[in-house]
């Protein structure tokens, strides 16, 4: 058996090889003593405790605050759901409007409109107004225009379907019929 030369087997010994991270200039960074060490170690420690003390304060009050909007705004879902009866029973009211007001179908009817009115009030829902304001796209959705010398360019003419918000936030534009203003001649 052959033992290997030197020349194929040389390699340069970990310790000789340069490490640009760990090899500094011995007079960039002097020796520290002891306790100055040892108080820049717990100052470092104590900024991750504060630091980490800060993240869990803003965890927290980030939480309460997504847990009171998800409460203010958990009923949206049923209330959307809601108002396409409520367009259906305004229909049926408003037959019944015009076969007679003083018919008892029509009193009972409106009765249960004010009780179905004060219901969204107190759920904290909202109608948007719309009839003679200026057309908003945030809060209007135009379904027609219509040239209108009495109306300027711009607002809203009639509601084919009204809107609503919860609180602040949009539940469903009202639908809107726009002026064009005056017809072209």
């Amino acid at each position: 058996m052959t033992e290997p030369s030197p020349e194929t087997t040389q390699q340069a010994p970990p310790e000789a090889v340069p490490n640009p991270a760990t090899d500094a200039p011995a007079e960039a960074a002097p020796p520290l003593d002891p306790i100055t060490a040892l108080t820049q170690e717990v100052d470092r420690w104590k900024d991750l405790a504060y630091r980490s003390q800060a993240e869990l304060d803003n965890f927290r009050k980030r939480s309460a605050r997504e847990a009171q909007e998800t409460r203010t705004y958990a009923n949206g879902d049923l209330l959307r759901a809601l108002f396409p009866i409520i367009d259906n029973f305004d229909m049926g009211l408003e037959a019944a409007r015009a076969e007679s007001e003083k018919s008892m179908i029509f009193m009972g009817m409106n009765m249960v409109n004010r009780q179905i009115q004060d219901f969204l009030r107190d759920s904290g829902v909202q109608e948007i107004e719309a009839q003679g304001k200026a057309f908003d796209p945030n809060m209007h959705e135009a379904v027609a225009q219509e040239a209108s010398v009495e109306v300027a360019e711009g607002t809203v003419i009639r509601v084919t379907r009204r809107g609503y918000k919860l609180k602040d936030r949009m539940l469903r534009p009202a639908s809107v019929i726009v002026s064009s203003g005056p017809a072209a001649a």
